[in-house]
């Protein structure tokens, strides 16, 4: 069994930035691929960012590219997630996700096994 868990959310102005964590903890030794979804009120959870287990692979929903960041801490299983000129509609609760056994670049939600509890982010305008 893998333990997620985020940190790092908080209340935030249109253009400011955040940066978001994720530790994960499982069997030693072991290196997952990891990335972050978000959910907001009334909408389907979507895909944020991913990164491989190595970290030499990253992907990123289109409204995510060039304002935030995915990177993970060398060997071990954190992540973070810089964002950077952020605006109300990034307003959601941010999940991390850990893929164990989904399929290399997954960005589907189903593809992910385990999930943290998530982690509130709100843009104010």
């Amino acid at each position: 069994q893998v333990q997620v868990v985020e940190s790092g959310g908080g209340l935030v102005q249109a253009g400011d930035s955040l940066r978001l964590s994720c530790e994960a903890s499982g069997r030693a030794g072991i290196r997952y691929a990891m990335g972050w979804f978000r959910q907001a009120p009334g909408k389907e959870r979507e895909f944020v960012a991913r990164i491989s287990w190595a970290g030499d692979k990253t992907y990123y929903a289109n409204n995510a590219k060039g304002r935030f960041t995915i990177s993970r801490d060398g060997a071990k299983n954190t992540i973070y997630l810089q964002m950077n000129r952020l605006n109300p509609e990034d307003t959601a609760v941010y999940y991390c996700a850990v893929s164990q056994y989904g399929p290399p670049g997954g960005t589907r939600a189903n593809e992910f096994d385990y999930w943290g509890q998530g982690t509130q982010v709100t843009v104010s305008s």
